[in-house]
């Protein structure tokens, strides 16, 4: 008989008080301001070869297990069932795309058709099912800012979930066309979308401002209600995504693509740090990654931080064609932040102090010596496009412009280091999400078209069916129309949840 090894999690910032996977879930947020993560990162307990031949939801199991053990197995087999299903426009889930000497995972076939996708389908049941475990009374209430994909995905997931509520806020003028408009026609009873005024780190400020308010904790229990996070800093968004970088290791294993124990390189776009945090502790649990490569967009405070030891998000905010990384606060970062530091949660709270304070901080050179597997870099604007163009006219495949900069930086560092090891690509979004930036690289001509006639287009020229989500929108009415200023967020949540 298998012992299994029950993993607690314990805060980034005070890492005396242990709790179970279920309750981290609840939490979202530990209530000192740190992130939960795990006390070890627990081994894959099956070879890859055993894992090539089973399904994503199969493989799903085997690593989640390992991190949420306080799920029985019928618990946790029911909530990836319900999640990874037909709402997914593939059977395999995740596919793997060959293109131009890489290997793009297409994590965008999902009701929302971007990679938060992935989490956000299961992340509601493995909630409720928390709620069960825990024998909580009150209505969870969801609180969320998004940059751009979260906000759907999470709407998507939890909208007439019963027993929660969702509320997220959104950069008005900070989303492309496609994403807003997802947003704001998301049916359910339970679903609140909120644009603010102001940008991304704004708006995740004022969530985790709310999350730390003593007082409207207090009010919000008194009336039957208590907040959750959906934003990658729950640690029930990070376990799943640690499951595709497993799958794709097997798929590509299965294939006959690598051999058995032969190094695969990640490459990532990045911005709140989850996704690629996601395929480090993958790293961790036994799958041959060799470099994990960080991709930013034009706010590369990230590329800057791997480069210099320094974390500085002093500088000017850029909106750029990949709206789902401009981000100048990567809060994920603080989980690794917290290992490189050796596991030591007062120095990871100076650090996060100091960023608070003052925006930056700069970790020691024994810290640096320890992310040597990361690689960073980026791509400017002009650069993400040629890289849509060049892919598009080599090989005929079009990816979304968060996916171009990940394309992009893959060359940068293959040019640098001459690394020709096979690489895998997380294509995070769909290009028909941000169809005018992707035709717009191809060819400028396509700008005088209607958003949807640019949909049309890029189905033609792609050969690839107009996704579900999209069409979905093309007349759906405008359902949330609210916006307010960033000072007035906790107000827009008593309002909403009549705790004024």
């Amino acid at each position: 008989m298998v012992i299994k090894m029950e993993v607690l999690y314990k805060s980034t910032r005070n890492d005396e008080k242990k709790v179970l996977a279920s309750q981290a879930i609840l939490k979202g947020l530990s209530e000192d301001g740190g992130l939960f993560v795990p006390e070890h990162i627990p081994a894959l307990d099956k070879p890859f070869k055993e894992m090539a031949d089973m399904s994503y939801q199969e493989i799903a199991y085997e690593v989640m297990k390992l991190f949420l053990t306080d799920f029985t197995e019928e618990e946790l087999k029911s909530c990836i069932n319900k999640a990874y299903d037909s709402k997914f426009d593939t059977e395999e889930i995740a596919p793997l795309a060959e293109a131009d000497n890489a290997y793009y995972l297409e994590l965008f076939h999902g009701a929302t058709i971007a990679f938060k996708d992935m989490a956000l389908s299961i992340l509601p049941h493995l909630m409720i099912t928390a709620a069960k475990k825990n024998h909580v009374k009150e209505e969870i209430v969801i609180l969320t800012a998004t940059s751009g994909d979260t906000g759907k995905a999470a709407l998507a997931g939890f909208a007439d979930v019963e027993g929660t509520k969702i509320i997220v806020f959104y950069p008005k003028n900070g989303v492309s066309p496609i994403q807003e408009k997802q947003m704001v026609t998301q049916k359910g009873n339970n679903t609140f979308v909120i644009g603010i005024h102001g940008n991304f780190d704004d708006a995740q400020t004022g969530v985790k401002n709310i999350f730390s308010d003593k007082e409207l904790e207090q009010t919000m229990l008194q009336k039957g209600y208590r907040f959750s996070s959906a934003n990658s800093i729950n640690i029930g968004r990070l376990v799943p995504q640690i499951v595709y970088y497993v799958y794709a290791y097997a798929k590509l294993q299965q294939n006959g693509k690598i051999a058995d124990g032969e190094e695969m390189n990640v490459v990532v776009p990045t911005g709140n740090f989850g996704n690629i945090l996601a395929a480090f502790y993958a790293k961790n649990m036994g799958v041959p990654i060799a470099k994990l490569i960080c991709a930013s967009n034009e706010n590369k405070v990230l590329y800057d931080f791997f480069r210099t030891g320094s974390y500085d998000r002093n500088r000017e905010f850029m909106l750029t064609s990949s709206p789902s990384m401009d981000i100048l606060i990567s809060s994920n970062l603080e989980r690794l932040i917290y290992r490189i530091a050796g596991n030591d949660a007062e120095k990871n709270a100076e650090f996060m102090t100091a960023l608070s304070q003052t925006g930056q901080y700069r970790i020691t050179k024994e810290m640096s010596g320890q992310l040597a597997d990361f690689y960073g870099n980026y791509a400017s604007e002009q650069e993400t496009a040629a890289r849509i163009k060049e892919l598009y006219e080599k090989t005929g495949y079009v990816i979304d412009t968060h996916t171009a900069v990940a394309s992009a930086v893959c060359q940068k560092y293959r040019e640098e280091t001459g690394d020709t090891r096979k690489t895998v690509i997380a294509s995070t979004a769909s290009p028909f999400k941000f169809t005018r930036s992707v035709m717009n690289a191809i060819d400028s001509k396509y700008d005088s078209m209607t958003d949807f006639e640019l949909v049309d287009e890029l189905s033609r020229l792609a050969n690839v069916k107009v996704p579900n989500a999209i069409e979905e929108i093309r007349t759906a009415p405008v359902v949330h129309d609210t916006v307010c200023e960033k000072e007035e967020m906790k107000q827009t949540v008593e309002k909403i949840l009549g705790v004024l």
